[in-house]
């Protein structure tokens, strides 16, 4: 069996957990159905141009569907940081 490896950051897998759960399926499964349809849809101009920018913006940003908890919206709505002395000083 030939075997390919996807390495997710932890915001990527926990909502693909969490669906996976949600429908009493494994990640795996979520993986392999996600897999098929893209092969099902066939080879198009739109989604070659997809699967390459992709993998060009994945290099430093997680996808939309992600838990984003890494990400600068996690200090949206929280209050403003008083000023503060460096520790250095």
């Amino acid at each position: 069996m030939s075997v390919i490896k996807l390495h997710l950051e932890y915001a990527e897998f926990d909502a693909i957990e969490r669906y996976a759960k949600k429908l009493g399926v494994s990640p795996e499964d979520i993986a392999y159905a996600g897999l098929n349809q893209l092969m099902l849809k066939g080879e198009t101009t739109e989604l070659n141009k997809e699967i390459v920018e992709t993998r060009e913006w994945r290099k430093n940003t997680l996808p939309m569907w992600s838990d984003s908890a890494g990400s600068v919206h996690i200090y949206e709505g929280q209050p403003d940081c008083e000023p503060s002395r460096s520790k250095l000083h």
